[in-house]
């Protein structure tokens, strides 16, 4: 595994580039850093190029931490660039805000949302770099699509002494079927029951255990974005931890709500979003 960070020039993307030689460094892998040359406007031409000065600072970063580190220019957009690039290895992909404007984000999307459907790997957004880790929060949903992130998740809490909650939400009940009375009726005690979330929580507890730390367990009830967002902002958390059932290839992003993305989003926090992949 590499970690790839990925900047467009734009001063925002700044503290992804500390976190990617973060990660690098404390989970021992080399990094790549890409930046993506976008078009530049007739009177920016003759300027420094924005990638200029971040590369430099970088580069002093890397070799400040003793990371082992490659360099790479690639001409595009970023939106399109970085899952290609992300896809050529086994990368944890690192990126941040890129400094879209707001009508281009009104008619396209924001840019976090296309990039956690396109990127098939671990994906890091940080909008700030929110080191060191000391509060991690990782989200249960119960269905397994949590179990990479998870796992990633308490790794980094693992190596930095980090606290971990497990978080899952219940969400209103729509449709009368048995898991979701169970699920309704194991309310605060969920994770003595023998549902899904409630096993789920119970794994989560033991591959902390596992890494020496111990997990504290959250249950809340309500819309799930919502309430994963209150419980960022009471909890004030450095790396929310999402799994994510979104796939390029899958029709489920036509009618399902992209949580990691709406958290991401709004959270101040590094977010790590990762599909489960079967053979982990």
């Amino acid at each position: 595994m590499e970690v790839l960070i990925a900047t467009n020039g734009f001063k925002g993307t700044w503290p992804a580039i500390e976190y990617g030689v973060w990660l690098g460094t404390t989970l021992q892998l080399p990094v790549t850093l890409l930046g993506i040359t976008e078009k530049l406007k007739p009177a920016q031409i003759d300027d420094h190029h924005p990638l200029e000065e971040l590369f430099s600072q970088a580069v002093e970063q890397f070799q400040q931490h003793g990371v082992e580190f490659n360099l790479e220019i690639e001409n595009g957009v970023a939106e399109a660039i970085i899952p290609i690039k992300a896809a050529q290895r086994d990368f944890i992909t690192v990126v941040g805000p890129l400094g879209r404007p707001q009508i281009r984000r009104w008619l396209y999307g924001r840019s976090i949302h296309r990039l956690i459907e396109e990127v098939a790997g671990p994906l890091v957004y940080v909008p700030e770099a929110c080191l060191p880790l000391k509060n991690a929060l990782i989200c249960i949903g119960g269905l397994g699509y949590e179990v990479t992130a998870e796992s990633l998740g308490i790794q980094l809490a693992g190596l930095s002494q980090a606290h971990v909650t497990l978080l899952h939400v219940i969400p209103p009940m729509d449709l009368n079927y048995p898991s979701a009375r169970n699920e309704q009726k194991g309310g605060k005690h969920l994770a003595e029951t023998d549902t899904l979330p409630g096993r789920a929580l119970r794994r989560g507890v033991e591959l902390a255990q596992a890494q020496g730390l111990t997990a504290t367990l959250k249950i809340r009830e309500g819309k799930i974005v919502e309430e994963i967002l209150t419980e960022i902002k009471a909890g004030q958390y450095d790396l929310v931890c999402m799994g994510s059932p979104f796939s390029a290839k899958s029709l489920r992003q036509m009618y399902a709500p992209n949580v990691a993305a709406e958290v991401a989003e709004v959270t101040h926090c590094p977010t790590l979003v990762a599909r489960h992949k079967r053979e982990d």
